[in-house]
């Protein structure tokens, strides 16, 4: 098991359970040191006070906040932990709501719950049947790193997760991001669901971190003194031209369904209008009809003296 980031318990009612906070989550990502390019040393941050001038060791090193321009108050570690909160060592469970009423923006890191003993395990196992049996999640309050914190607690695979939320008053209003409102047809619409639709899949395990591996390999080119690997491209981006909506989401169908392995020469879904070539070709149709009908009549006319 990783290394529990916080012990505590869920205060769900009357109900206690002991538990301990895991992440979720792993790093995979490839971290840098700072190094003087001329010889490789290391360079490293050294933590100073800009009064004295002197360089300062963890344990000296505390809170403060500043109340004014001269004046700063320091808080200790012992006075958080003595906060009167009643979240201060429990996620207090405050109510449960619809999984499909919470904002996915709201949702920050993500933890797993771990029963802590033996004595954790009926009351962590009642409350985890209650959440499967139902299309709820609970909301709850906790205290973490200086902060007390909004929490979403739901059930993946039988345990319980624990997602950190942000506040309603963190999430800022996106109606002023949005685009002025253009007019768009319902044909256009159908078919950016038909794309939808052909890009769909049932499972996100095939993604993977490609800018990674890629890093990896000039790396490990570098360290065996080989070649860099050849760059796929020159790493600028095109300024996209305005096309027709409609072409570009046909097209785009079309593709999606080829990579599926299906006949995608049905993904126009509407007719479009004839260009001015085409319409330059129908004088030549009645130029040839007019060719046919004069070679019948000659050759009417040869029969006829045939015949006399």
């Amino acid at each position: 098991m990783p290394r529990p980031l916080w012990t505590g318990a869920i205060s769900f009612g009357l109900v206690t359970i002991p538990v301990k906070i895991v992440s979720a989550t792993e790093d995979h990502d490839v971290h840098f040191h700072r190094v003087h390019l001329t010889d490789m040393g290391r360079v490293r941050t050294r933590k100073i006070c800009e009064l004295d001038g002197e360089v300062v060791s963890q344990d000296e090193i505390g809170k403060g906040y500043e109340i004014a321009t001269d004046q700063t108050v320091p808080v200790t570690d012992e006075e958080l932990e003595q906060m009167p909160l009643p979240t201060a060592k429990a996620i207090e469970i405050a109510t449960f709501v619809d999984a499909g009423t919470v904002d996915p923006v709201r949702i920050s890191d993500s933890y797993y719950l771990a029963a802590d003993g033996q004595v954790a395990a009926k009351p962590y196992t009642l409350l985890r049947k209650a959440l499967e049996r139902s299309s709820k999640v609970a909301v709850a309050k906790f205290a973490w790193h200086g902060r007390e914190r909004l929490g979403l607690l739901r059930i993946r695979e039988g345990a319980l997760v624990l997602h950190s939320m942000k506040w309603p008053d963190e999430v800022r209003d996106p109606r002023e991001l949005a685009p002025r409102e253009v007019e768009v047809s319902e044909e256009e619409i159908g078919q950016a669901l038909r794309l939808a639709e052909g890009m769909t899949i049932e499972d996100l395990s095939g993604f993977h971190d490609e800018y990674r591996e890629a890093l990896e390999d000039i790396i490990a080119a570098k360290a065996e003194g080989k070649p860099l690997p050849a760059p796929a491209g020159d790493g600028k981006q095109e300024k996209g031209e305005v096309v027709d909506l409609m072409a570009a989401l046909n097209a785009s169908v079309k593709a999606a369904k080829e990579s599926r392995g299906e006949d995608g020469q049905d993904a126009t879904v509407h007719e479009m209008r004839p260009s001015k070539k085409t319409a330059r070709k129908a004088p030549a149709k009645k130029t040839a009809a007019s060719k046919k009908s004069a070679t019948s009549k000659k050759t009417r006319a040869a029969k006829k003296r045939s015949a006399s």
